[in-house]
């Protein structure tokens, strides 16, 4: 089962553990000569580390990672790039309470079941943890992205009930101004002060993350099983916490009338556009070389301090209180990796590409 592998041509297999010596990376099919910025892939990762700012977890990692074969004199050989990120802050005396529990909303009963076997040290192979690999990998795709013109924003849009409005321009440049990862800062301080609200209380929040890949040429994806939305929502699910994706208009479609939601094609000066997006850059499965825009949602953090009744490995009645150290939102954090995963979508689906034209 190659469960740990993604993509077609840029394949990325990542292992580890939460709580083992540390988490890696194997990527295969990157291109030669890809200039390779090391202090990029630092700032990357460091957007998603723990211990960043007041309202995530207080895990401490330096995220310093060790890029083990696949570079030569700062550039892509084109074999196997492998990187190493070690784990240094771990403390699994904090997870001894729940070796015989199953908590609520986790997945120690699946993985006990499907397995036989778990890792109850945060999680092992289940924890979030994992994303460090990702966001390694996307750093590098979104390195060869820049170089042809792609770029991809994320953002948090919504924290609970709080949300910023959508239909006004978004100012990228303010996304990383704040700790929650939100362009709008009105906005922005309301979130963070209900995320503080809800850690004193011992609880969790969900949020939505919003995303745009913007100079996506026209072409990428395919008409059938490899849409282009398709891999994006199956890179999207494969988040921790994430339990839903839309692009375009999304669920708000149900509401609307053809002759509403189609988007007119426009030719100004031989340059073809819509006149509206609710195909969100995304047509039978294709690009349309407008703007891609998508929304993540992500549940509220499982791990919650406050007892909750659950059952044992023996099927018994138990009680399950979260301690430790683990985030009240996890949106902020995710912002990062909603990015990665859809820079892994688009190298992957430009290099598949390269292959229909000659």
């Amino acid at each position: 089962m190659a469960a740990n592998t993604f993509g077609n041509i840029f394949r990325v297999t990542t292992f580890g553990e939460s709580h083992g010596p540390g988490i890696g990376l194997i990527i295969d099919g990157c291109p030669p000569g890809i200039d390779i910025d090391v202090s990029f892939i630092q700032q990357e990762l460091d957007r998603r580390k723990p211990g960043q700012s007041k309202i995530v977890t207080q895990r401490k990692e330096d995220e310093f990672f060790v890029i083990q074969s696949g570079i030569f004199e700062g550039k892509s050989t084109g074999t196997p790039i492998s990187i190493f990120i070690p784990n240094n802050d771990q403390k699994s005396k904090d997870y001894l309470h729940i070796a015989e529990i199953f908590r609520p909303s986790h997945a120690d009963y699946t993985y006990q079941q499907k397995y036989g076997i778990r890792d109850y040290t945060g999680g092992g192979r289940s924890s979030a943890r994992e994303t460090v690999a990702r966001v390694a990998a996307g750093a590098i795709a979104k390195l060869i992205l820049k170089s042809i013109g792609i770029e991809i924003k994320a953002f948090v849009s919504q924290v609970g009930h709080i949300k910023m409005d959508l239909t006004k321009d978004i100012d990228y440049q303010h996304i990383e101004t704040n700790i929650v990862r939100c362009p709008d800062e009105l906005v922005a301080k309301e979130m963070i002060e209900l995320i503080m609200d809800i850690k004193k209380e011992g609880d969790t929040i969900g949020g939505m993350i919003t995303c745009h890949i913007l100079g996506c040429p026209v072409g990428l994806g395919a008409p059938v099983f490899d849409k282009l939305h398709a891999d994006l929502g199956k890179a999207m699910l494969s988040i921790n916490a994430v339990k839903g994706f839309e692009y375009g208009s999304g669920f708000d479609c149900v509401r609307m009338r053809g002759s509403q939601h189609n988007d007119s094609f426009v030719n100004q000066d031989g340059n073809i556009f819509t006149k509206t997006n609710y195909s969100g850059g995304i047509q039978g499965g294709i690009s349309n070389g407008m703007p891609i825009n998508f929304n993540v949602a992500f549940k509220p953090v499982a791990t919650i301090v406050q007892a909750q009744e659950t059952i044992d490995i023996n099927g018994k009645i138990a009680l399950a209180e979260g301690k430790g150290r683990h985030d009240p939102c996890v949106v902020p954090r995710a912002v990062p990796i909603v990015e990665a995963m859809a820079t892994l979508v688009l190298i992957d689906h430009w290099l598949l590409q390269k292959t229909v034209h000659f």
